[in-house]
């Protein structure tokens, strides 16, 4: 029994005590024992031995299983417990209330205002947590800890070597019978569904063992990634988030590991050094031996080149709008931040190679450039991507010297770029801005979530409600 159970035994005791009219003196002279004890295990504060419950479902004239079971309580004591389990979570201890006696002269209303309360308090801190301006802070402290460890988690490696090995799995590419054994041998069965809600990847039926993604998902891209990122969260004991900032760490760890999973670093880590021994690293390379997405290997890569091949890189996703909505460096690449020091959000520089692609007709091949900048010369490969949310394009790149290790790094395609300089791109040219300053009215696309707060909650964007209509309807029966 963990406290929870010992603190809704203890009611269905005292609820069952009471509606007997049986006083906590007989009772405890009934099972040999001392008033004071009875009263600890009524109110949850110690754990009864099993020979203790079966004496006590004697004296009450019931039935071990009665006292074990699952049924609700009466109102008063489910409200009770609720009380008791908030008095000794975050937000009391947070806010300095020390736990009191919940007495029978404590009205119901005064019971149900303390909960609703504490459930707005909570509320509250998921909003505050979810401003623009929190989740910015909290992406900033993120990247720093992703460039001190190099983009290199080795609890994570360890965590995807262990599964894989507790599945056989071979190396080499993942397959999806394999995500599907993994999902076994986490005590899951997946089924795929046309009316997962929109809001999400996936759904965890915790309670029955069962994963939901949508059937569609072959249609629109890797069914082995959706089905990964979900049961990363379950590999690595994540707990809801109360905070932006642990809810942006689960999800970098939940994608760390995913990567982890379908580039295995055992077998990974060879295939990358034999590929800089021949000077013919290459990402595309990386992509075709393990069946990912170019991002997937791109990723994977800047977690692996630092700390096993002794490379510094830097990567980034860029909108088509020019706009950086992923950042990774280690390399002292000058990329422009905001105040805070957040990379992502920013424009990208129009002569960076992550820009340039998206002038590139040929999609096909990848897009190599150097780029001449006032913290030196970096040279990137870039891809192009479609998605729901437009195009995208994908680059890594690494300082001048670290060029030799790399297939593309004769190309001539070549650019200059101040690039974190507010006139190099945000500012249009003096002969421009002259004409046209006060002559122009631009009616902006404004991204629907530009104004707004990010949404709420645990699981900021996630319509909670539809979640749980969801697995209601879904449930076995």
């Amino acid at each position: 029994m963990d406290d929870a159970d010992a603190l809704t035994i203890g009611r269905r005791i005292r609820q069952l005590r009471t509606s007997r009219q049986m006083t906590l003196e007989a009772l405890a002279t009934a099972i040999e024992r001392a008033p004071s004890q009875v009263s600890m295990i009524e109110n949850g504060k110690r754990e009864p031995k099993l020979t203790q419950l079966k004496a006590i479902a004697k004296a009450l004239g019931t039935t071990l299983d009665a006292l074990l079971a699952t049924e609700p309580l009466d109102e008063r004591a489910e409200m009770e417990i609720a009380l008791e389990r908030a008095m000794a979570g975050q937000t009391f201890q947070s806010l300095g209330i020390a736990p009191f006696r919940i007495g029978k002269s404590v009205p119901d209303d005064a019971l149900r205002a303390l909960l609703a309360l504490q459930g707005e308090i909570d509320r509250l801190k998921d909003e505050r947590s979810a401003t623009p301006e929190e989740a910015r802070r909290a992406n900033v402290a993120l990247r720093r800890l992703m460039r001190r460890q190099d983009n290199y988690f080795p609890e994570l490696e360890r965590a995807a070597a262990r599964i894989l090995q507790a599945v056989d799995h071979p190396g080499g590419p993942l397959t999806q019978r394999t995500a599907s054994d993994i999902a076994a041998h986490l005590g899951f069965t997946l089924h795929y569904v046309p009316d997962l809600p929109q809001t999400t990847r996936s759904v965890a039926d915790l309670r029955n063992g069962r994963l939901y993604l949508s059937s569609r998902l072959t249609a629109k891209g890797d069914p082995r990634t959706a089905v990964l990122q979900a049961l990363s969260s379950r590999i690595l004991g994540h707990d809801e988030p109360t905070s932006y900032a642990q809810f942006l760490r689960q999800r970098v760890e939940t994608n760390y590991l995913t990567g982890a999973l379908l580039i295995p670093e055992a077998h990974a880590v060879p295939f990358l050094e034999d590929a800089k021994k021949d000077r013919a690293i290459s990402i595309e390379d990386l992509r075709d031996a393990y069946s990912v997405s170019y991002e997937t290997a791109a990723h994977r890569f800047t977690n692996l080149a630092t700390v096993h091949l002794g490379i510094r890189v830097h990567f980034l996703k860029v909108h088509e709008s020019g706009t950086i909505t992923k950042a990774y460096e280690n390399d002292d690449v000058n990329f422009p931040t905001d105040r805070l020091g957040s990379i992502e959000g920013q424009m990208c520089c129009r002569k960076w190679t992550s820009r340039v692609v998206f002038d590139v007709d040929d999609y096909f091949n990848p897009y190599y450039q150097y780029t001449d900048t006032g913290n030196g010369t970096y040279w990137c490969t870039a891809r192009v991507q479609s998605s729901s949310e437009g195009a995208h394009s994908v680059s890594v790149g690494v300082r001048f010297d670290d060029t030799k290790w790399f297939l593309g790094r004769d190309t001539g395609n070549r650019g200059v770029s101040p690039h974190a300089s507010e006139v190099c791109c945000r500012r249009a040219p003096a002969d421009l801005e002259t004409t046209w300053r006060g002559s122009s009215w631009p009616n902006v696309a404004t991204p629907r979530t530009l104004l707004a707060t990010l949404p709420t909650g645990a699981f900021p964007g996630v319509d909670t409600t539809d979640v749980y209509e969801f697995l209601q309807a879904h449930a076995p029966a």
